[in-house]
Formats: structure tokens, C-alpha cells, sequence
């Protein structure tokens, strides 16, 4: 049978106008149970009634037997009967389809692809013998027996009939299977369906997923097309989020108890909290159980559409506390008028019962009774079960079959039965000369191409009696709409699906797809607030996620941030470092403004340096006082006390001069303090070289003939002086005018503190000053030096030399101290070296002065100074 179908396949693919082929049937298998009923139009369809089949061992020696299909699925039994219910209502209404009978051809798939396919070859091929049994050889039209197919539930069933039915065009309308592979029009050509594809229902979950902040989310998938597809979509798709898959597992088909244990172990161990189970129901079912009997719990579970509202689950109260909580989507549902009654019409005694071969499996399973018969007529027991009394309603139970509060999949069944109907009405409706075809030809009503029924099922549009908008995209999926349901349990015992929120694919530009209520929501564990599932804890403010070697992204640790970085919000990816006069705080928050720094009299070494500075000039004055008072005696009078208060009054300067650069930089202290700084010091040095060019010079005076002393008198000591000092005065003018020094900050990158300083303006000016200064002091040691030997009980020579030998040291040593100390500790060298030198001066020439002054006045006279001997003033 199947070489003669494929072959009328290929036949019909290439050409659409000649459907009168015969072939031979070659002898096949028993054909399957099938409810039907007669019209001028025969819809077909699939429904897996069981959820599992029986296959017999195969012979090639005898027939085969026909396979056993098992547990009876009351839930799609319903979905079957909102078909036959809406072709009735069709029928009946006669407004769409005005005399015109529908029929239908319902076959069983029992969840199984190749039995699902077998369906659909007995829909393509059986036919009628002269009996009206049917026959094992017959001859059969390559079109079939049906023009549309509704049907089938499962993805995976849908996929092997799609295939076979897509080779003939004939179309296919599936109401549950929402397998994204579906979507390939070049593979599937025929296929059509009212149930969203899954890249909808992943993008929903994703915006969920988001919507929390869930970044550590583990995916376990049935071992079917539907699970496998739409979990490795979701894997993708959240990936590209930043989260991470934190567990991805397969639930086999045989649900083999140690694979799904092992799974439960992998949920513990990997620490995510909430989990997406993307399968059927039944696959679901499996891996709950095993959940319970591992006491698993604290798992915020998502439910992929198959399971989101199924009974099987919310019914049973060993689940409850476990899925209290669960979260999913589900496709819109809608309230059929009259269908409750209808589903509640059946009882095997009814006439309409006869020839239903699915009604009595159906009525035995649910009143666990049985319906068999002796041959003469007497009641007996089947399997174990009491016989039926014939008093059983079906209003009288409660069960997934009358339950019509979530009626989401029966209204697909129901929506496509309508859009093939309105299909049809629009093939009856094409005005000749007008039609969709060659030459603008018209179908032929009479004899229905199923190539030509798919056109128009495609081109479908219109809005129903509920509000929505019916119609197809081009790869035959309907707009995408779920309701997000929440699994909440109510004080009597019962679960419940109540909506909290809603996923539009349609939403126009710049609204939001995902609309939730939280304020609705009840968590897994009765939380009051969204569970944290993550790899790795959130990274506080002021710290930045590390990724860790050989873990997935989301994992990571959390690291401060360096100092002068920052980050202020949570899960940083990287610290931002702060503006050159930011730094950031302790808690690497939030950027504040740089602590200046500079050296201020209330620091430490300020005062220390004030001190030293006002000590010295206090001195200083200690010793005017003292050389004034005792002006008059032979050592002040010998050491020309012209000069010597001249010299006092400048050390006095220099004492002060070292203040200036204490205190914070301005433009006038920046300005004052290195010009008074060179002038003071080179007033200070020409009395010091005035002084000791006098000794030399006195000393040569007294050689026979030698005239010398009237060019160095009072008036030419002050000149020389004067002059000394004018040259510096100009260099530092010239420095003030050209380029004068100005305050600066100094702002190092790794530091935390703006150095307030004084930038020289001119580092040539600078230099020169130094230099000048340097030069003097040279001259005048190198004088002293020449003069040391010279006969004297006091010779000031010798304390002129080592008063420069201390001031040339400590200026030497200065200059690499000045270059290498940071920031304000280069000021606080250069006062240093000022005060420094200032004391050596002072202490080296007038301390020894002052100790014969006060402590041995005896030494004090003009007789004992122009003597021979040295003089010990010590």
C-alpha cells in the first residue's frame, strides 16, 4: 500500500490535473478501529486517545496482529468531541456551509509516530468494498478519501504525517503540536496549525526568565521532538541574555526509573532553583514522581504549555506540594457554549453510540467497569473489573473529560474545524473568471482538490464568535497569545490555574509582550517574593563579577573594585574608574572629591617647621640684642659690626622666608616665596663674602707699600653687597614677569589626594636663582679659605669657612632630595635645607662670638685680641 501512495504522491506533485490514476494496493496490514460518519465533505482526523501502544511480536510467516493501545486519555477524548461538536454545530447552524454536510473520519494514533501514520495511510487510501467491509485489496484514487486532516496532538506525530501528507499537498491542521521545526513550509508544505509554534512559547518563557532575573535555570526536555526542539530554542535564546543553562537533561520515553533518579540528583546538586520541564504531560508525571520519592522540594518549576494546566497533575494531591506555585504558559482559552452538554450526552446504550469504537474503552475506563457480553447476552467480568450496571452518567463524576474550565486545546480543535469550514465556504464563493488559480480558474466544488483546499485554508481570516482573529502567517502558525498561569492552592484542597499575567506576540512597537501581576503570584514554598537562582551571588555595589575559569558565564566571583574605581549598582561588569580629581570611598560606591593635600601649619611637620623657623629667627634677634648691647667691646667693634648686623637682619629674613612656603599655595605666596627665598639668601651670602673679603683684605694691607684697604671700606663693602643682591633682585623680576610660579594641582592617577604645590613657571628662572646663589657661596667659601691661616686670636675666617662648608653640604644634598621627595614632602626639603643652612650660618659665626660676649668677657679686650697666642674661646 505504501509503494502505491508514494508513487500517487509523486504523481500528484507534479501535476494537479489528472486525479483519476489507479494503482494496485499491495496486500497490507488489518486496518484500524475508526469512528465515522457520512457527509459531502469527509474531514479527517487524529487523536492519540491512549497515551501508549503495545506493539506484537512480529512473523513473517502470519498476519500480524493489530497492536494494543493503553491508558486511555480522557483529555483528548474530549478534544475528539469538540470536533465532532463543532462540525455538528456547522451542520446544524447551516449559515456557513448552506447545503452542505460535513462528515468526519477519526482514527486513534495512541501517541505513536508510526501509528499516527498508519492513521493517515488509511486516510489516503481505504475504501469501501461491495459489502461495505473493508477490504485488504482494493482500488484506490491517489487522493485519498478526505481533502483536510485535523490533527495530530503530539509534535512528534504531527512531524511523521506531515511528512507523508505534505507529498500530496494535502493540508494538515494540527491543534496541538507546536514543535518550531513545524514552521519549515519547504519541508512541512502542507502544514497548518492553531497552537502557536514553540519559538513563540520560548520567547514568552525567556521574557519570563528575565522579567525575575533568573540567570541559573535548569532545562529538562521529553525525548521527543516537541522537548528536544523547544528546549534547545530556549537553551539559545536564554543564552543570549547572560543567563546559563544550569542543567540540561532528557527524560527517556521508556522513563526508565534510574535515569530519571539520576536527574533529580543533577537538580539538587547543581543549585538552581527553578527548573523548566519542557515535555507532555506524561514525561512531566515521570519526573514528579521521582521527585517525590527523592523528597525534592524548593523548586520553582516552569511549565512549558504541554503541562501548564494538565489535570493529571493538578489533581492528584501527592503533587501539590511540590508544584504549588509552578508557573507556565498557556494558550488563550474560551467558554463553547453548549459543548458541556454535549460531552455529557454520551452513554453506550444511545444510538449514537453504535459503530463508536472508542466510546467503550472510554466508559470502561472511567467507571472502572465492564462492558462485555456473553454470547448470551450475560454481563462478565473483563480484566478484573465489575460489570457496568447501566445506571452510570457521566454528569455524576468529576473528571478532565467534563471539565470545561479550561477548555485552551479543545478551543483549537474547535478554531480549526471552523477555519477549514470558512475555507470551504470561500472555494463555493469564488466567482468565475476570478478565481486563485491558472487562468483564473475556479475549484471545482464538486470534486475537491486537496492542493486547492490548502490555498484557501492559507488565505483564512476572519474573527469568530469569541473576539479573536483566526488567520495564518506564512509559515501556517496563528497569532501567538498565551495566558501565564499561576498553580495556586486553595483552603478546600483544590488547584487551581489562575492568570497573572499575559504574552502577546502581536503587541505593537514600544509596548511590553509580557504583562504580569506579581502582586497575584504565590511562590513554590508559600515565598513571598520571587526565588534567587543563580550560579553565583549577586555582586554588590562597589565590587564586579570575575568570571571563574571552566565555569559557565553566570558563574563568577564577586571582586572589590581597585581604589579610584567604582561601581554603583549591582552585578557590575566592570568598575568605573573615577575622574583624575575623584577618588572613590571605602564602600568603592560612589566617586568624591580628591583630599588636597599641601603642607599646612597644622600638620605635623608644618608646625615642626614653623617652629624651627621661629626659633631660629628668635635667636637671631637674641643676638642682635646681644651685639647691640655690647657694641662697644673689641670683638664687635673687630668684626665690622656694620656688617655683622647687616648679616643678622638678613638671617632674620631667611628664618622668616622658610614661613611662605608653609600653608596652602596661592598666587602671591607661589610668587613671594621663592623670590624672598633668593633674595634673603643672597643678601645673606654678600654680607658673609663682604665679611670675609675684608679679613683677607685687612691681612694684605699690612705688606710694605700695600694700599688695598681704601677700595674695601664701609662705602665699597655696601656696593659689593648691593650689587650682589641687585643681580639676583633682577633675575627674580625677569622670573615674575616671564614666567612667574602659580599654584597646581597634582593629580596622580593611584593616589588619593590633589598635591597642592607651586609649579616654578620657569625651571631655567628657578635654576638661576639656585645657581646665583650656589656661585656666591662658592666664592665666599673658597675667600674663606684663603684667609683661614691668617694670624688672629679670633680669626672669623675660619668660622666663615665652616659656616660654608655647612651651607654648600646641605644645598648640595638638597638638589637630589628636592628631585626625588613626592609631593609635599619636596616643599617641606626645601625648608629644611632653609633652615638648615640659616642655623649654620648663625650657630658657625655668632655663637662663638656671643659665648666670649657672655662667658668670657676677660677674652672680651682689644689687648688680648691683638696678642700672639690663639685665642680658646672655648
Amino acid at each position: 500500500m505504501l509503494l502505491c501512495v508514494l508513487w500517487c504522491g509523486i504523481f500528484s506533485y507534479n501535476s494537479h490535473q489528472d486525479q483519476s490514476q489507479q494503482c494496485e494496493v499491495i496486500p497490507g496490514s488489518m486496518s484500524l478501529p475508526v469512528l465515522e460518519k457520512k457527509g459531502n465533505i469527509v474531514l479527517g482526523g487524529l487523536f492519540s486517545l491512549h497515551d501508549m501502544v503495545l506493539e506484537p511480536s512480529l512473523s513473517f510467516t502470519t498476519m500480524p496482529p493489530a497492536p494494543q493501545c493503553t491508558r486511555f486519555n480522557f483529555r483528548t477524548f474530549r478534544w475528539m468531541q469538540t470536533m465532532i461538536f463543532a462540525i455538528e454545530e456547522i451542520n446544524r447552524e447551516g449559515k456557513l456551509l448552506p447545503n452542505i454536510t460535513l462528515g468526519y473520519k477519526i482514527y486513534d494514533s495512541c501517541s505513536a509516530p508510526h501509528q499516527a501514520l498508519k492513521a493517515a495511510m488509511e486516510l489516503m487510501t481505504s475504501e469501501k468494498g461491495e459489502g461495505g467491509e473493508e477490504e485488504t485489496y482494493s482500488k484506490v484514487t491517489c487522493h485519498g478519501t478526505v481533502p483536510v486532516v485535523i490533527g495530530d496532538g503530539g509534535s512528534t506525530q504531527s512531524l511523521v504525517v506531515a511528512h507523508f501528507l505534505g507529498v500530496f499537498h494535502l493540508p494538515q491542521v494540527s491543534y496541538f503540536s507546536s514543535c518550531a521545526c513545524l514552521s519549515d513550509k519547504k519541508e512541512f508544505p502542507a502544514f497548518l496549525r492553531t497552537m502557536p509554534s514553540d519559538f513563540f512559547q520560548v520567547d514568552a518563557l525567556v521574557q519570563l526568565v528575565k522579567h525575575f532575573g533568573w540567570t541559573w535555570v535548569g532545562v529538562i526536555a521529553g525525548d521527543d521532538a516537541y522537548g528536544r526542539g523547544g528546549a534547545n530554542i530556549f537553551a539559545d535564546e536564554v543564552g543570549k541574555l547572560g543567563a546559563c543553562v544550569a542543567l540540561h537533561e532528557i527524560i527517556p520515553k521508556n522513563r526508565a526509573q534510574n535515569t530519571i533518579s539520576s536527574i533529580v540528583s543533577k537538580i539538587r546538586s547543581s543549585a538552581a532553583r527553578v527548573i523548566l520541564v519542557f515535555a507532555v504531560e506524561q514525561d512531566a508525571a515521570a519526573l514528579f514522581d521521582e521527585a517525590l520519592r527523592e523528597g525534592l522540594t524548593g523548586i520553582q518549576w516552569l511549565a512549558s504549555e504541554a503541562w501548564s494546566t494538565a489535570t493529571i497533575l493538578s489533581i492528584p494531591r501527592k503533587y501539590h506540594h511540590i508544584l504549588e506555585g509552578s508557573m507556565g504558559f498557556a494558550i488563550r482559552r474560551a467558554h463553547i457554549p453548549g459543548l458541556q452538554n454535549f460531552l455529557l450526552r454520551l452513554n453506550p446504550s444511545s444510538p449514537d453510540a453504535l459503530g463508536d469504537p472508542f466510546l467503550i474503552p472510554f466508559w470502561e475506563e472511567l467507571f472502572q467497569c465492564s462492558l462485555g457480553l456473553w454470547a448470551d447476552g450475560q454481563k462478565h467480568n473483563v480484566q478484573g473489573k465489575p460489570p457496568c450496571s447501566g445506571k452510570e452518567e457521566l454528569g455524576s463524576v468529576t473528571n478532565v473529560y467534563s471539565d470545561v474550565s479550561q477548555l485552551r486545546i479543545s478551543y483549537n480543535v474547535y478554531k480549526a474545524v471552523y477555519a477549514i469550514a470558512h475555507a470551504l465556504k470561500s472555494m463555493r464563493s469564488c466567482e468565475k473568471g476570478k478565481g486563485p488559480f491558472t487562468q483564473e480558474t475556479c475549484p471545482d466544488t464538486d470534486t475537491i482538490q486537496p492542493w486547492q483546499l490548502l490555498h484557501y485554508i492559507k488565505q483564512v481570516k476572519y474573527l469568530n464568535s469569541f473576539g479573536d482573529e483566526i488567520k495564518f502567517d506564512k509559515n501556517g502558525d496563528p497569532a501567538a497569545m498565551y495566558d501565564l498561569v499561576n498553580w495556586q492552592l486553595r483552603p478546600n484542597g483544590k488547584m487551581e490555574f489562575v492568570t497573572i499575567g499575559k504574552f502577546d506576540d502581536t503587541t505593537t512597537v514600544g509596548k511590553q509582550k509580557l504583562q504580569i501581576q506579581e502582586q497575584g503570584i504565590i511562590w513554590n514554598g508559600n515565598q513571598t517574593k520571587a526565588p534567587l537562582s543563580v550560579c553565583s551571588n549577586i555582586c554588590p555595589a562597589g565590587t564586579r563579577k570575575a568570571i571563574k575559569p571552566n565555569f559557565p558565564i553566570c558563574c563568577h566571583d564577586c571582586v572589590v573594585c581597585t581604589a579610584g574605581e567604582i561601581s554603583n549598582q549591582t552585578d557590575a561588569i566592570e568598575c568605573v574608574r573615577c575622574l583624575p580629581e575623584f577618588w572613590s570611598n571605602a564602600e568603592r560606591t560612589v566617586c568624591i572629591p580628591k583630599e588636597v593635600e599641601f603642607l599646612s601649619f597644622s600638620d605635623t611637620i608644618g608646625i615642626t617647621l614653623m617652629t624651627g623657623s621661629l626659633i631660629g629667627s628668635f635667636c637671631t634677634c637674641v643676638v642682635i640684642f646681644i651685639l647691640s648691647y655690647h657694641r662697644t667691646t673689641a670683638i664687635v667693634r673687630a668684626n665690622n659690626s656694620e656688617l655683622s648686623f647687616l648679616l643678622l637682619f638678613s638671617l632674620t629674613l631667611c628664618f622668616l622666608c622658610s614661613l611662605t612656603f608653609i600653608g596652602r599655595p596661592s598666587d602671591w605666596s607661589c610668587m613671594l616665596r621663592h623670590t624672598a627665598f633668593g633674595i634673603t639668601f643672597v643678601l645673606c651670602i654678600s654680607c658673609v663674602l663682604g665679611k670675609t673679603m675684608v679679613v683677607l683684605m685687612a691681612f694684605r694691607s699690612t705688606l710694605p707699600g700695600s694700599n688695598v684697604m681704601k677700595w674695601f671700606g664701609p662705602l665699597h663693602q655696601k656696593t659689593v653687597i648691593t650689587f650682589c643682591t641687585l643681580v639676583q633682585v633682577i633675575i627674580c623680576t625677569v622670573w615674575l614677569v616671564v614666567a612667574p610660579p602659580t599654584p597646581r594641582q597634582l593629580m596622580p592617577r593611584e593616589s588619593a589626594i590633589v598635591i597642592l604645590l607651586c609649579d616654578e613657571g620657569s625651571p631655567i628662572a628657578f635654576a638661576l636663582v639656585l645657581g646665583y646663589i650656589g656661585l656666591l657661596a662658592c666664592l665666599c667659601l673658597l675667600l674663606a679659605f684663603l684667609a683661614r691661616k691668617l694670624p688672629d686670636n679670633f680669626n672669623e675666617a675660619k668660622l666663615i669657612t665652616f659656616s660654608m662648608l655647612i651651607f654648600c653640604a646641605v644645598w648640595v644634598a638638597f638638589v637630589p632630595a628636592y628631585v626625588s621627595s613626592p609631593g609635599k614632602y619636596s616643599i617641606v626639603t626645601e625648608v629644611f635645607a632653609i633652615l638648615a643652612s640659616s642655623y649654620g650660618l648663625l650657630g658657625c659665626i655668632f655663637a662663638p662670638k656671643c659665648f666670649i660676649i657672655l662667658l668670657r668677657p676677660e677674652k672680651n679686650t682689644r689687648k688680648h685680641l691683638m696678642s700672639k697666642a690663639p685665642t680658646d674661646i672655648f
